[in-house]
């Protein structure tokens, strides 16, 4: 069996530019011959990988798990051409939203003086994994379980719960809150990665909900005071912003902060990291 690289950037490009024209486009190469290079990856692998309509395409359940491994065999080749330029060993963890909080800078600096040969890179990915699935990144720090049959994870260490609101909201005044306060108010959340549902409330007690998909955007729709979110502690550390107030919620229980990496292929580092991780949260 021969799969090139060309095949798996080909594929992942057809996925991502939702058509074989855009991915033609993004590639720099005619639609021929982008419909030439799937057609041999399917024929090397012996699977159908997309559904192909007039309208649209999609990958089958084969093509999802190939794409993702696709994702990720491209981020290490990138990694190791980096890594060849560079001369020096890197390690990439991904984040979604608010990396290790207060925690962060002690980390790398730990980091540095501990294990100078390897460059750590924090690598910001708003996705579920916050970049595992997507090869961008060797290991990651995530706030809600993973998929176990994919991934492994360990939990480092435990972050409050708190109340994002704007700061002339009539709660801001308090030194901490309740669920009860916020069931009649509108949650904006983020789905892909976020760490509230609604099912923190009692299903008579659930407040409405409203989707966002980025953090800035979070902060900025409920510094307008339409709505209030529910975050872990390490966003305010990381995200202070004008107009924008948080507050603990004191009957919530705290979050999970996990390090996570691929269950077929741990990081070498993955001991070490989960160490230093670990020490930290415990100071505090």
């Amino acid at each position: 069996m021969d799969v090139e690289l060309r095949q798996l950037r080909c594929l992942v490009a057809i996925v991502d530019e939702g058509g074989f024209t855009d991915a033609a486009i993004a590639l720099g190469v005619s639609q021929a011959a982008v419909s030439r290079t799937l057609a041999s990856l399917e024929r090397a692998l012996e699977v159908r990988l997309l559904r192909r309509t007039s309208r649209e395409v999609t990958p089958t359940a084969t093509g999802l798990r190939v794409v993702a491994h696709a994702r990720r065999v491209l981020g290490e080749v990138e990694g190791l051409v980096r890594e060849a330029a560079s001369g020096q060993a890197s390690l990439r963890i991904g984040y979604a939203w608010s990396a290790l909080g207060r925690h962060t800078l002690a980390f790398q600096r730990a980091w540095a003086t501990a294990h100078p040969a390897t460059e750590l890179e924090l690598v910001r990915a708003n996705s579920a994994t916050a970049g595992l699935a997507e090869g961008t990144c060797e290991l990651s720090v995530v706030r809600r379980p993973l998929d176990e049959r994919r991934f492994d994870s360990v939990i480092v260490g435990l972050e409050r719960r708190l109340c994002a609101m704007a700061s002339d909201d009539p709660l801001a005044r308090r030194r901490s809150v309740r669920l009860a306060d916020l069931a009649g108010r509108v949650l904006l959340v983020d789905r892909r990665t976020g760490t509230t549902t609604t099912e923190l409330w009692p299903p008579d007690a659930r407040p409405e909900t409203r989707e966002s998909h980025d953090i800035d955007d979070w902060l900025t729709t409920i510094s307008t005071g339409r709505c209030v979110g529910m975050t872990a502690e390490s966003t305010a550390h990381q995200y202070p912003r004008p107009g924008i107030v948080y507050r603990p919620v004191r009957d919530a229980e705290p979050i999970a902060v996990r390090l996570a990496w691929w269950r077929d292929d741990p990081h070498p580092t993955a001991p070490a990291v989960t160490e230093l991780l670990t020490a930290l949260y415990r100071t505090t």
